[in-house]
């Protein structure tokens, strides 16, 4: 896809504060640090759209990003092990959840995983949220150059099977360092639209 354009738009908290115009959205989530903002940024040729940091939880509302005018990236906020208050995880956690089930323009979830561990109990849990939402997910497993070439196939053929996807669930693996997995990504972003 030829990105021409892409720029904030908002943070929101409440779906009252959501854009209205109802174009396409495609979400991302994942663990916190998993690399969210800089597999987004990767995607759109831009350093800092999405603003990415070392300290997880970065992330804390849900940003829309306008591309080409036609279609928004919702950026979620990171789940995990972000060193925030346990109230402000909730608060993070229901309203991440009341967007992934009642959003209506949302036409497509991209799970984040990183390719160097097993998925966690929370990434279970994500996803078993998505399916109960019935909203179409594609998993991405992150970081896969920080693997070794012996232990590449062996790991995702591991997450594969922890998430149990079957020989038919789509895996993306994804570096932002060599752009591995940005063709493959916005294929299928292409045809959701």
């Amino acid at each position: 896809m030829q990105v021409n354009q892409a720029s904030f738009v908002l943070s929101a908290l409440k779906p009252d504060d959501y854009p209205r115009d109802r174009r396409p959205e495609f979400a991302f989530v994942g663990r916190s640090n998993v690399g969210k903002s800089s597999l987004q940024n990767t995607l759109l040729r831009r350093k800092e759209l999405a603003r990415t940091s070392a300290t997880p939880g970065k992330t804390q509302t849900i940003n829309f990003f306008d591309i080409n005018g036609t279609f928004y990236f919702v950026d979620l906020p990171g789940y995990g092990y972000a060193k925030v208050p346990k109230s402000m995880k909730d608060a993070w956690n229901k309203v991440m959840v009341a967007y992934l089930r009642g959003r209506e323009p949302l036409r497509m979830v991209t799970a984040l995983v990183d390719a160097r561990h097993t998925p966690t109990a929370q990434d279970h849990h994500m996803l078993s949220i998505l399916e109960e939402a019935e909203v179409p997910t594609l998993v991405v497993a992150t970081k896969v150059d920080k693997l070794k070439r012996s232990q590449r196939a062996r790991q995702l053929d591991h997450i594969r099977r922890d998430l149990d996807l079957g020989d038919d669930g789509l895996l993306i693996p994804f570096s932002s360092v060599t752009r591995e997995g940005v063709q493959e990504l916005w294929r299928v972003i292409e045809d959701l639209l």
